[in-house]
């Protein structure tokens, strides 16, 4: 901690895991080094499923365009709870394939977790009338606090099966509760104190970590973009010790809403900051504009905006492209407007993807571009 308060700008040490597995440790370094001078480019469910197909065997729509898989695949635990035993056991299974298929191949996995409401049941997104605010439902005191510790019970017994081909766990970027700040989830700021989210979160860090021994695990911790300042980036944090990586969701600033690529900018430069003066990750946890329709997105406003400020990025991701929508896609497939702008982004020496990824599990024989 003290190295990086003197010099701003050192890789982050160590997870907050002291037992965390030596892959883990190795990928949380070798992705704090690589964000001096790079970011890794991800895609959500990018070898699950994209545009137009679903299950096919190492394929994604951006390895299409570029013959490289996306250095970091988004994964979802939205299908680990709330659904019949027969369909989780499946969902697991299919996530885990993904996870050491990604690992074994030297790429990046990182989760996020749709939550279906574990008290009124049903959906992630808050629905008035339906939905119950089920924070200070599962927190420790909670009527249904066993209920969410047998959820992340399962959570648990399925990260200890992440061996790769060298017998080995995946490690995987946990990022729960994700933007938070906002009332579209049911833990979000609307249906839970600051008080509660806080203690949700460092419950379920300290269940999977010390009470279910679950050691590949790095946490990050993602709101939206509703803030301006630090101090309002860190209304909800839960302290140093308990989260690994800042990062943040922004579609709004990126085209979505509006093209204010300098916000955008200075967003990410807040939480880069925060990370580097307190010994932490940083990413662009999400961002995205659907169907790309913009031509130049990707070096225009993309890479612009995180070239803008002296930002260290470990990642950023673009969104999922759905298998049957015309138009819900965040990433191109062959023949989209935005492809040979891709290109762009694709050959730009700051961005990394799967093919320039060499030994980032070890800790001293790493041979990415630093």
């Amino acid at each position: 901690m003290l190295c990086c308060l003197l010099l701003a700008g050192c890789a982050p040490s160590k997870p907050i895991d002291a037992g965390a597995t030596a892959e883990t440790t190795a990928l949380y370094q070798n992705l704090g080094k690589l964000a001096k001078h790079h970011t890794l480019f991800g895609h959500q469910h990018a070898t699950e499923y994209g545009h137009g197909w679903a299950g096919d065997k190492d394929r994604s729509d951006v390895k299409s365009v570029t013959g490289s898989h996306p250095a970091v695949i988004g994964v979802d635990f939205s299908g680990f709870s709330g659904r019949p035993a027969e369909e989780v056991r499946l969902n697991k299974e299919r996530v885990r394939q993904t996870v050491i298929a990604t690992y074994n191949r030297g790429g990046v996995t990182t989760a996020a977790w749709h939550f279906p409401n574990p008290v009124s049941g049903g959906s992630f997104y808050w629905v008035d009338t339906v939905s119950l605010p089920a924070v200070s439902y599962i927190i420790p005191g909670g009527e249904a606090h066993e209920a969410y510790k047998q959820i992340l019970n399962g959570i648990g017994e399925w990260a200890h099966t992440l061996k790769g081909a060298n017998g080995t766990l995946a490690p995987v970027i946990f990022r729960p509760f994700h933007e938070f700040d906002g009332g579209w989830f049911w833990w979000g700021k609307p249906h839970a104190s600051r008080e509660e989210f806080i203690a949700l979160w460092r419950f379920t860090v300290a269940y999977l970590r010390d009470s279910l021994d679950v050691h590949n695990f790095i946490y990050a911790y993602s709101p939206d973009n509703r803030f301006r300042t630090e101090a309002k980036y860190l209304e909800r944090y839960p302290g140093d010790e308990w989260v690994d990586m800042v990062g943040m969701d922004n579609y709004g600033d990126m085209g979505r809403d509006r093209y204010a690529t300098d916000t955008a900018a200075m967003k990410l430069k807040i939480l880069s900051d925060y990370a580097r003066k307190a010994g932490k990750l940083a990413a662009f946890t999400e961002t995205g504009l659907e169907s790309i329709p913009d031509t130049t997105w990707w070096t225009k406003t993309l890479l612009q905006t995180m070239k803008r400020e002296d930002l260290h990025l470990s990642y950023v991701l673009v969104w999922r492209n759905d298998t049957r929508s015309p138009t819900h896609f965040y990433a191109p497939f062959p023949g989209q407007v935005s492809v040979p702008d891709f290109m762009r982004f694709y050959q730009d020496p700051y961005t990394l993807f799967e093919k320039d990824l060499q030994q980032i599990y070890k800790k001293k024989k790493f041979l990415g571009i630093f």
